[in-house]
């Protein structure tokens, strides 16, 4: 038991040296302004946030949405282009590819970002809530990412997503949304390998807690199915809203996700994964649960690795990102 406690010590501290909050971006291009950027679901907490981002930095960004006040939000943005994309629609998919077709801009860069949370135990979740979370979060993920490929090779361009650290760990109450985090996580690597030889890059941005208003969405939904407008809410109801908004409001807005995004977007060297958190201790509480699993994988069976083993295997791995 001690062997094992000190391993993991070890390989967190290690894996905490690593962390880099700060990203600096070596462009593999000078020519910002002739990069066309989508960001899908643009309205609201990270891709609004990241859609004013790159249109500061001098990038044109196509920014998705759904509803006609979000489009006009959008558009009053300078180097904005909004584009009517629900990401369960493939209709409305394939009018914003036939649309950058015609504008003739190209498209080197894809954010799917759209996404949404739906929490609850298993034992009394409705498999509707399960079915939608994942039309959106993994459906349609896959696509808009299938869709768009074409014009992104053709650019050998990029391809990046939001996962989120639930996407490496999970709590209770969690399942269905941290599951369709961790398809994230596969989708990033087999998509990465696919992508490769066509000179494409493709990465995961795993956000922590940051103001996003995923939560206060999630509460509206929930009282949408109900048919509970602001008119019928009851006390209780509405101290539930104004809790959750209140606590999306005290979080730090997303601008260290957005810088994350920049380098995975336009970085001669994109890194595969970009965990960010705005807390220290959000990555250890990521990092000691990463070792968990890990010191898990190697209680059975007939192969079993000593300590020191493990800790060779680790040097390895960081020697090896020390030459990337």
């Amino acid at each position: 038991m001690k062997s094992i406690t000190n391993f993991l010590v070890a390989m967190a501290l290690s894996a905490l040296l690593l962390a880099n909050p700060v990203f600096a971006i070596n462009s593999d291009s000078d020519a910002t302004s002739t990069k066309s950027v989508l960001v899908t679901g643009a309205s609201s907490g990270i891709g609004r946030n990241l859609t004013e981002t790159l249109a500061k930095e001098g990038y044109h960004v196509y920014a998705g949405a759904r509803k006609d006040k979000d489009l006009a939000a959008l558009n009053a943005i300078e180097s904005v282009t909004a584009v009517r994309l629900d990401v369960t629609k493939q209709a409305e998919i394939d009018a914003v590819v036939k649309l950058i077709e015609q504008k003739g801009t190209g498209l080197y860069g894809l954010v799917n970002n759209a996404g949404i949370y739906i929490g609850g135990p298993v034992a009394t979740s409705d498999i509707s809530d399960h079915r939608k979370l994942f039309e959106v979060n993994v459906e349609g993920v896959y696509r808009v990412t299938k869709a768009f490929i074409p014009l992104i090779v053709k650019s050998k361009g990029r391809i990046s997503t939001t996962g989120s650290i639930a996407g490496t760990v999970t709590r209770a109450n969690m399942t269905g949304y941290s599951g369709s985090k961790h398809w994230i996580e596969a989708y990033t690597d087999a998509l990465a390998a696919e992508m490769a030889p066509k000179g494409v890059k493709v990465s995961v941005i795993q956000p922590g807690n940051y103001q996003t208003h995923i939560r206060r969405s999630s509460v509206l939904r929930e009282f949408a199915k109900k048919n509970i407008t602001s008119e019928n809410l009851t006390p209780e109801m509405k101290k539930q809203l104004d809790d959750m908004t209140a606590y999306e409001l005290s979080l730090k807005k997303p601008d260290e996700v957005s810088a994350a995004y920049l380098h995975a977007l336009f970085d001669e060297k994109p890194l595969r994964r970009y965990m960010v958190v705005p807390k220290v201790e959000e990555k250890a509480y990521t990092m000691s649960e990463k070792m968990r699993q890990l010191v898990e994988l190697n209680q059975w069976g007939p192969y079993p690795y000593s300590r020191d083993q493990l800790v060779e295997m680790l040097d390895k791995a960081l020697a090896d990102k020390k030459t990337d």
